[in-house]
């Protein structure tokens, strides 16, 4: 297979000018030897890096010690490098390792052949035939949820909305994923609560300038220790059983019940299975992932209704006319459609992308955006603020889920890219947008919103621990119609 050599570079089309140093861009002044690593704010890393853009252009420049980064916010640079990868770019090593510390390394931060071979054995888990056979699970699990809603809705109590959804999307992960009824919802699970300790510490060490938990542990590390060492061992229970299974009913093996079933019966194409360490960590890699990214999804996607009441009382009227006189979706298939639950998550995504941010690293000398990048380069992403730029459409810092039915709209469309792009997109995508498309349907179909955002008043703020989230959203509902 041929490959890119330096000539290939200057004759590209990124070459037709000079290619220049990335050190001639202007940016934040910097601290002398750390440079801009100590004027991180990480709970609002992602605003802070969108207000620099603001301040010295699209693409700019920031030093991380002696290295000089690249940080860009167009979509088209952003999509032509996401579509590069894993040959050319790579997620930053820093974000690597720290994983690989926490026995997490699975798909999402595997590179190069291992990912390749990762990725065969795990995308079969996640294909849309899995998850038509899944559906029965997902349907009880959401009817947990509209039951507890109703709850609240007859107590008149506020409902802290992320953390309700966050039970959720735990229980819909692990029995969907894992064949485990952990129902959080109806009573706390310990699983729950160590999980949500895990995402802030990654976050804060990928972005330390220095590694010194492996030198020296302080409690906030021996915390962090225990906390994963209780979801190992969930993460361990849910291996044995699913084994058991298997070894109980062979036949699963070929049309297995679950995500972690369909993992340990794949082979890729040599006949190799995961390893136990890949195993353990795309476990739990779904665990993380499946809790915070649909949680926070939903939780800003509601907000943005709540607040633009005629697309809400849209949205509203498609869900009365799809169910008939259902409750919630009855089949994979009704749940699949409603297109206009799936325009307003499109728009949220795109306005309050839960990974506003994107760290890669070059593998190989390269250009970008007409910059001579050696290897081990770092680009920053800012990839809500290429979904907002201003020269894609007059509304586009608006919420208007009718933008994803307008083909004249096609190019902001594509600058929204909330589950990556190129090779490497979102393996789980749509396990994430099944279960959007469910709680926006029970939601419409069952409750009239009261209210949605935070005690004061005020719009929620956006806080960064790994993915993004909203700070503070309570929910008040009413019933539509009695149960």
């Amino acid at each position: 297979m041929p490959t890119e050599t330096d000539a290939d570079v200057r004759a590209g089309p990124a070459a037709a000018a000079p290619l220049r140093s990335v050190a001639e861009l202007p940016g934040p002044r910097g601290w002398p030897l750390v440079g801009n690593l100590l004027q991180f704010d990480l709970p609002r890393l992602h605003q802070q890096f969108e207000a620099w853009a603001e301040r010295h252009g699209p693409t700019y420049r920031l030093r991380l010690g002696r290295r000089e980064v690249l940080v860009i916010s167009d979509a088209q640079t952003i999509a032509g490098a996401l579509r590069d990868r894993p040959d050319t770019w790579r997620r930053m090593r820093p974000i690597e390792a720290v994983i690989r510390e926490t026995g997490g390394h699975g798909v999402f931060s595997a590179e190069g052949d291992d990912w390749r071979r990762q990725r065969r054995l795990v995308m079969g888990a996640f294909d849309p035939g899995h998850l038509k056979r899944f559906y029965p699970s997902l349907l009880r699990v959401t009817e947990r949820l509209m039951a507890s809603w109703c709850q609240a809705a007859r107590r008149g109590e506020p409902i802290d909305l992320q953390a309700s959804l966050m039970r959720y999307t735990v229980d819909v992960t692990a029995g969907l994923a894992f064949g485990a009824d952990v129902n959080t919802l109806e009573a706390p699970h310990p699983l729950q609560q160590h999980l949500d300790k895990l995402f802030p510490m990654l976050f804060r060490r990928i972005n330390l300038p220095f590694a010194y938990w492996r030198y020296l542990r302080l409690p906030i590390d021996r915390e962090h220790d225990r906390h994963l060492a209780h979801v190992h061992e969930a993460v361990r229970g849910f291996i044995r059983a699913a084994r058991q299974r298997l070894q109980d009913d062979p036949s699963r093996r070929e049309r297995p019940s679950d995500l972690l079933e369909a993992m340990l019966a794949a082979q890729d194409v040599d006949g190799g299975a995961l390893t136990e360490e890949e195993l353990a960590g795309n476990v739990l890699t779904v665990l993380l992932a499946g809790e915070d990214t649909t949680a926070n999804t939903l939780s800003w996607a509601i907000w943005l209704l709540h607040e633009h009441p005629d697309d809400w009382q849209a949205l509203v009227a498609e869900v009365d006319a799809a169910l008939g006189d259902a409750l919630l979706p009855p089949s994979f298939d009704a749940a699949r459609g409603l297109a206009t639950i799936e325009a307003s998550v499109s728009e949220a995504m795109r306005l309050k992308p839960v990974a506003p941010l994107l760290f890669m690293e070059a593998n190989r000398e390269t250009a970008l955006a007409g910059f001579r990048l050696p290897p081990g380069a770092v680009v920053f992403c800012l990839m809500r603020r290429a979904a907002l730029d201003a020269r894609l459409a007059e509304d586009v810092a608006d919420f208007r889920p009718g933008r994803w039915y307008d083909g004249a709209q096609r190019v902001t469309q594509k600058a929204s890219m909330p589950f990556g792009a190129g090779p490497r997109l979102c393996p789980g995508r749509y396990l994430a947008l099944l279960e959007m498309k469910m709680v926006l349907a029970m939601l419409a179909r069952n409750f009239e919103l009261q209210y949605v955002g935070t005690a004061s008043g005020a719009p929620p703020q956006e806080r960064m621990a790994f993915t993004m989230f909203p700070v503070g959203l309570q929910m008040r509902l009413t019933e539509r119609r009695m149960h």
